[in-house]
């Protein structure tokens, strides 16, 4: 079963609920207050709360005294058979005031006159719209919409709802979506994200862009809504509502329903349901394809219920096709305009197989396992389980009977693909949760791009600027830095011991900053980050940790930064942000192969070739400390033996320092150890400048490690320019220098060595991840 993350939208139920009426409200009820089934315990594996916080402004929301004004617009029996659960809940709910409008087919007597059903559960209905231009072709279609844009806006007037809630992927909720859009008046869709492979799907995407708020039935329809640049904040996985229903519904006791639709006598799985909607945006092929499916169904021999299409353009040729065969005089045929979706769940578990283009087949029938035949292009973008057999070219008779002898009576097992049957506690919740007070302006989220030019005066008074992240193994700094590279405001507090506490101080700290911000005039890009160990940029992911940072492996940094600060986030190696930075403001910069060395505890780098820096396929590349130069140099601490970090890092050299201080090798004249003063490789430096031999053979070895593994890159890659970033930089310029000339070939030796100019080269290449990328997308 797939995963439903709703985002804290508890299913807590209600002690003082008015007494339910029969029907369809009987099940909301036990629904919401039922303890789980047994297939809960998938949603306690995948479909598992979120963490989305609730906010003041939420909780505002909820303790509000008035109930919230929602209006519900049902156009269809299918879109009802949704959209009822709700209405009920949202009825005998004291925090709500129910408006229902009813239009479209619903008041159509060739369609059933479902109007009545509705009122049959006990909702009032408070406004009947007859909106539907009979025609049943393209041209109808577009008068119907026209038809319906005129009549709503004076009952959306009159009922003055907060909250609109639409369903799918109708073109009469188009309209309403349109009208209440153009009002001011907040948009819930049910069921958006979704692919059905037909005009539905524009229609469909067209109410989600018009819609708020959005409550979808699977995580692949959520990742398009975000695809379609949907607020992540705005999005319900809250799983199909009829769902609801069909997990409870009685499907055993069901002689007396199967004999009223299907005949006396006839058995479970001894009969077919056909039901074949026109597709729109090719009528002529789905007419051939539905006189098919008669002639198949008539050679077959089998009972069939046969339910009539819905209204769209090809409908009323269809109708006339089942005349033309005297369908509705056959023995084996019973055709209905309109089966109650109670009945309707049960034909559907226990007929020997469904047949047509309904989504029916591919989301209710999923979970009875009833083997499914989908003809044609509508429904094969949804996801199905595995009781669904698409014969897309429905072109032959022969075809068309092959597929119902493949599947009449079979059984798969069940898929609860589209819920778990707590979707509508979730979306009321959620409802509740809405602020009414916040601005209505929909807001889009974008990917990141470049800037357009801009001529608003406080942009052009403001600075650009970056929040840029070093996470070290001491310490966490934090600065604001300037799109020049001028650093504004840095703060620092010690690295914390746990994950946890690391990523709370951390937080605090960006918060801080970005407040800090406004002041000084900035207008922040972005947030860039600064670590060590191997990191994957795509994902904003710390996979693996250096020792500096223990335990600081498969860490998310992206998405809690991202969802604090409502910025973008980028997360790089902190060698990568070495050579970014030099890259960005200095030795760098204009040049277009390079490697940047940062030296420090350990050894790193970052490589850039052709502009652009390399990360390899694993995310590895330029990881210059474990260039092994030895076979059997001393222990590093990846576990090999003879690398660079092993001879030239700050960890080498406080090895060292304590090894010559131990056999009384490190102490010199003018030197001076506090007592309580830990001994790190600074003492080795220091007692080298002092005239310490011993001190300065181990940083001469170190520079020799380090210009050995240069040469080797130099006879690899060829770059025109090795800088020498971090606190040993200057230390070990000159012996690295001296390798070089003497280890590598004529044609390599023009190559420029320098050592880094930049005060903070750690901040500065997190900062330049933001610059570059969000002004010029260059990363």
């Amino acid at each position: 079963m797939n995963g439903f993350e709703t985002a804290q939208r508890g299913a807590a139920t209600r002690d003082n609920r008015r007494g339910l009426h029969t029907g369809i409200g009987r099940f909301v009820r036990d629904s919401m207050d039922r303890k789980k089934d047994p297939h809960d315990m998938a949603y306690q594996n995948g479909f598992s709360a979120g963490s989305r916080n609730m906010s003041s402004s939420s909780l505002s929301s909820i303790e509000r005294t008035q109930p919230i004004r929602v209006c519900v617009a049902t156009c269809n029996r299918a879109d009802y058979s949704k959209l009822a659960p709700i209405m009920v809940a949202l009825r005998d709910d004291p925090d709500f005031d129910l408006k229902v409008i009813v239009m479209g087919c619903h008041l159509i007597d060739d369609y059933g006159s479902t109007y009545r059903m509705i009122e049959q559960d006990n909702i009032e209905i408070d406004s009947k719209l007859h909106t539907i231009v009979r025609g049943e072709d393209e041209a109808a279609m577009v008068e119907s919409v026209g038809l319906a844009l005129v009549k709503i806006p004076d009952v959306l007037l009159r009922l003055n709802p907060q909250i609109l809630i639409v369903h799918g992927d109708r073109f009469d909720a188009l309209s309403i979506a349109t009208s209440a859009a153009l009002m001011n008046i907040r948009i819930l869709h049910v069921e958006g994200g979704e692919v059905s492979g037909t005009i539905d799907d524009s229609i469909r995407h067209s109410i989600s862009k018009l819609a708020h708020y959005h409550a979808c039935c699977t995580d692949r329809a959520r990742r398009r809504l975000l695809a379609m640049c949907e607020d992540n904040e705005r999005i319900l996985l809250a799983g199909c509502t009829s769902y609801d229903k069909l997990l409870s519904a009685d499907i055993k006791n069901s002689e007396h329903i199967i004999e009223r639709w299907a005949g006396k006598g006839v058995q479970p799985k001894d009969y077919i349901i056909a039901l074949q909607h026109p597709v729109t945006t090719d009528i002529n092929q789905s007419l051939k394809m539905f006189e098919l499916t008669m002639d198949a169904l008539l050679e077959f021999n089998k009972k069939v219920i046969l339910l009539f299409p819905n209204v769209d353009a090809g409908s009323k040729q269809m109708t006339r096709i089942l005349r033309n065969k005297k369908i509705e005089s056959n023995p084996n045929f019973s055709s209905a305009k309109h089966i109650p979706f109670e009945e309707f769940i049960v034909l559907v578990a226990n007929c020997g197989c469904m047949i047509g283009n309904s989504s029916a087949g591919v989301r209710e029938a999923g979970a009875f396992g009833t083997p499914v035949i989908n003809l044609g292009s509508r429904q094969t973008g949804r996801e199905t389980g595995e009781n669904v057999m698409h014969c897309r070219d429905a072109d032959t008779k022969a075809k068309i009977l092959h597929a119902l002898e493949l599947q009449f009576q079979k059984q798969f097992p069940p898929s609860y693909i589209y819920g778990d049957g707590h979707a509508v506690s979730r979306i009321v919740s959620y409802i509740k949760e809405i602020d009414l007070s916040e601005c209505i302006q929909k807001q889009f989220i974008f990917p990141p791009m470049a800037d357009s030019i801009s001529q608003d005066i406080d942009h052009i008074l403001e600075i650009q600027s970056a929040l840029a992240v070093d996470l070290g193994g001491t310490n966490l700094r934090v600065a604001i830095i300037s799109k020049k590279g001028e650093i504004i405001e840095m703060f620092s507090k010690p690295t914390p011991p746990t994950n946890q506490v690391k990523m709370e101080v951390l937080l605090n700290m960006l918060v801080e900053a970005s407040q800090k911000a406004i002041g000084h005039n900035c207008r922040i890009l972005g947030v860039g980050v600064s670590t060590g160990g191997r990191v994957n940029p795509h994902e904003g992911l710390v996979m693996h940790s250096t020792k500096a940072l223990d335990g600081w492996s498969d860490v998310d940094l992206r998405t809690p930064i991202s969802s604090k600060l409502h910025l973008p986030v980028w997360v790089d190696n902190d060698g990568n942000c070495a050579a970014l930075g030099e890259r960005k403001f200095g030795h760098g910069k204009g040049i277009d192969d390079f490697l940047a060395i940062a030296t420090g505890t350990g050894i790193g780098g970052g490589l850039v070739l052709n502009g652009n820096l390399v990360h390899g396929s694993n995310f590895c590349a330029a990881e210059l400390g474990h260039i092994a130069v030895s076979l059997d140099g001393p222990h590093c601490g990846c576990g090999s033996r003879g690398c660079v970090e092993a001879y030239s890092s700050g960890i080498a050299f406080t090895r060292e320092a304590r090894r010559l201080y131990k056999a009384g090798q490190l102490i010199v004249d003018g030197m001076k150890i506090d007592t309580n003063e830990e001994l790190s490789g600074k003492h080795l430096v220091e007692a080298a400048r002092l005239g310490n031999k011993h001190a300065q053979k181990v940083i001469d070895l170190g520079a020799q490690a380090l210009g050995t593994a240069i040469v080797s890159i130099l006879h690899l890659l060829n770059p025109s320019l090795i800088v020498l970033c971090g606190i040993l930089g200057n230390v070990l310029v000159e012996g690295t220098r001296q390798t070089i000339e003497e280890k590598a070939l004529p044609s390599a030796q023009g190559v420029k060595l320098a050592v880094s100019t930049l005060s903070e080269p750690a901040l500065l290449g997190a900062a330049s991840l933001v610059l570059e990328y969000a002004t010029r997308r260059l990363y």
